[in-house]
């Protein structure tokens, strides 16, 4: 029976003589003692790192590979992944063993913060060790091999490696995998440029599949704000000829028209209207086809769709059959509060137009016109404002029922209360679908010298007009901005912002800062600093230079209006960097205002992944600074809207008995938010708050 070994002593003296042989020797007995004698053989580690530096020895890869183990047992990892990089290829990649896959993790983890620094800074960044290079290629290679895609294409998106993506998808099952790529690309991948290529090769590999999958192509499209590629792409479904590629043209417009701007719409539908259908050849029968197969009616009936025709019709139809609107809880509530009180009278106008939003229902106010009457001001613009919400859609019958509120002939008559929310009611029924009632609001706006209805005019151009990048109107909108009026100003930059919604507009950043420092009036500030962040909406990276310049300004609203811009770029990405820096503003900043809006803010970051919002607001909601906790209800109700989530409405629940007044009305609307469209099956805590 051959005794068990019980020191390596012997094998490591063979490493202090002279000849290769016996070194060689030395080091393939130690090679596989290692794991059990590490402990012995790092006290002559020296001893076998000079062996790995001389160039002339034979086995100086063996030496490497042991000096790597010996660290990896230390616990000295980065100089254990430097010497197995040494091993060349006796570092086995594909060895089922704890150490292996340690270092292999290593590898990945420095070759991935490596390519990206080569990609985010080209300037700054290091070469990357073409040995390291090998081990992750290596590492490629036997995730195809064992067929692990998934795995294979994340390590390549986190690393930029596109033609690792490529080829991985081309290797494994396509389709599956280019959706899987194109969930993770607009929910993990947080550079906005990288996205953007990533998403440029998914359209040419989806267009590569047998069938297509033009529904993706046509999301990436919109995400790449490509118009161009769009129409051709229901330029060429149409063309097809066949009804199952004319339905998909029409589902992929009915998309479009739901998630794209209505800058890109109108581009896509100017573009479909301009370029001649391709003719097909026809045989002699089929001349007498009916008018209505020809694909220049096709293309008609997608530009209706695309102008929201199709969708708003249904919608309207929907909303109108399906309005079971409670009457009773505004009559009580009305009956409740005093409705002299402008404070009280607004807000049960808002309740009503919010219950009864696109229902076209004004029940309510008809059977109330008396108390209708006692609004004054602001309370009579709001009143007359709401019926744009209580009438969305309706855009062909939207000025004859604003008729007997709207300025006639752009001459104020009336109340100019009532007037200005009247344009503003105009937009609100035609937001998102401007068309030709921005051509009415641009005259009003031009018409007059009446700031409450150069405010209602503004405001509507706004939502009518939201994200078109219609110069025309922002020229408008900014000469009414430099007439200095706090109310009329306040409004333009609040419509600027819309209008270039999106945009990322050097030119109107830099008029709406200089004109931010040059004005006296802090609500035309405020307009401006909210107005600029949403043109950097959905920018990301792109708006970090504006967001330095406005979170370091002395003056507080701009700060302000710098959290809000990290909002918007950021918004639904949950990107780390912005919510550490909002973090940091919400216990820093010496505004109370400003820290508000950084709590406020995180809500937006985080929409996606709302189930983390109650874990990181928390603490903020105990904070000692009553606008902190403020904010910690609106980041709630903002980001779990609609979901019922527990978790938030139990932090939500205690801070409804806060001290603070406008706490408690912070964690009301929170929580009114959160339980939309929940039920008592959904969600027992329905019936406390709406009962």
């Amino acid at each position: 029976m051959v005794a068990a070994l019980t020191s390596a002593g012997g094998v490591i003296a063979l490493l202090d003589e002279d000849q290769e042989e016996l070194q060689t020797f030395a080091l393939q007995k130690l090679n596989g003692l290692v794991d059990q004698f590490w402990a012995e053989i790092s006290d002559s580690v020296s001893k076998i790192e000079i062996l790995y530096e001389d160039e002339g020895f034979p086995q100086r890869e063996l030496a490497a590979l042991i000096a790597s183990k010996v660290y990896y047992h230390l616990g000295a990892f980065d100089e254990s992944l430097t010497f197995a990089l040494g091993a060349g290829q006796l570092f086995d990649a594909s060895a089922k063993s704890e150490y292996v896959e340690t270092i292999i993790a290593k590898c990945i983890h420095k070759y991935i913060t490596l390519r990206s620094n080569q990609y985010e800074e080209p300037e700054t960044a290091v070469e990357i060790d073409p040995r390291l290079e090998d081990v992750v290629e290596r590492m490629f290679k036997r995730c195809e091999e064992d067929g692990e895609f998934k795995q294979s294409i994340g390590i390549a998106l986190e690393s930029r490696r596109l033609d690792i993506v490529e080829r991985t998808i081309l290797k494994g099952t396509s389709h599956e995998l280019l959706a899987y790529v194109l969930d993770v690309s607009m929910t993990l991948i947080q550079n906005l440029d990288f996205r953007n290529k990533t998403l440029r090769l998914l359209v040419r590999l989806f267009k590569n599949l047998q069938e297509p999958d033009y529904v993706s192509i046509s999301q990436c499209l919109v995400h790449l704000n490509d118009p161009a590629s769009c129409s051709e792409l229901l330029r060429e479904l149409v063309n097809r000829g066949d009804d199952l590629h004319i339905l998909m043209a029409y589902q992929i417009a009915f998309d479009l028209e739901e998630n794209a701007t209505q800058d890109f719409l109108h581009k896509v539908s100017n573009d479909l209207a301009s370029a001649p259908a391709e003719e097909r050849p026809v045989d002699g029968d089929a001349m007498d086809t009916d008018e209505a197969n020809k694909p220049t009616d096709k293309f008609s009936k997608i530009r209706s769709i695309l102008s929201g025709e199709e969708s708003i019709k249904l919608h309207l139809e929907f909303l109108y059959r399906n309005n079971h609107t409670d009457l009773l809880i505004l009559k009580n509530t009305k009956n409740a509060l005093e409705s002299r009180n402008s404070v009280y009278h607004s807000a049960v106008t808002f309740a009503n137009a919010f219950m009864s939003a696109g229902t076209t229902s004004d029940e309510f106010l008809r059977q109330n016109l008396e108390w209708l009457s006692r609004a004054t001001n602001w309370s009579k613009f709001s009143a007359t404002a709401a019926l744009g919400v209580i009438h969305k859609g309706q855009l062909s019958q939207s000025l004859a029922l604003l008729a007997p509120y709207l300025p006639q002939d752009g001459v104020s008559g009336g109340s100019s209360f009532s007037e200005g929310g009247s344009l503003f009611a105009l937009g609100l029924i035609h937001a998102n679908h401007g068309g030709s009632v921005l051509e009415y609001l641009r005259n009003a706006l031009k018409n007059t010298q009446t700031e409450v209805l150069q405010h209602g005019a503004a405001l509507g151009l706004g939502v009518a007009g939201m994200a078109t990048d219609n110069d025309d109107i922002y020229v408008e909108l900014l000469t009414v901005l430099h007439s200095d009026s706090a109310v009329a100003s306040e409004a333009s930059g609040l419509a600027m912002g819309l209008v270039m919604l999106g945009t990322a507009s050097a030119k109107a950043i830099d008029e709406m800062q200089v004109y931010a420092h040059e004005t006296q009036h802090e609500k035309i500030i405020r307009g401006l600093a909210v107005g600029m962040s949403l043109i950097m909406y959905g920018k990301e990276e792109q708006a970090d230079i504006l967001i330095e310049k406005l979170c370091g300004d002395k003056d507080p609203i701009l700060r302000y209006g710098g959290m809000y811009t990290v909002a918007m770029a950021y918004s639904g990405t949950g990107n780390n960097k912005a919510i550490r820096r909002l973090l940091h503003v919400a216990v820093s900043d010496v505004n109370d205002d400003v820290r508000r809006a950084a709590v406020t803010a995180l809500g937006f970051i985080l929409l996606r992944n709302h189930k983390q919002v109650p874990r990181i607001v928390q603490l903020l909601s105990e904070s000692y600074n009553p606008n902190v906790r403020y904010g910690a209800t609106l980041a709630l109700g903002i980001s779990c809207a609609g979901t019922g989530l527990m978790e938030a409405i139990e932090l939500l629940e205690p801070m409804t008995k806060d001290p603070v007044d406008y706490v408690r009305q912070g964690a009301l609307i929170s929580l009114a938010m959160i339980l939309i469209q929940q039920t008592d099956a959904t969600n027992p805590k329905v019936r406390r708050w709406a009962g």
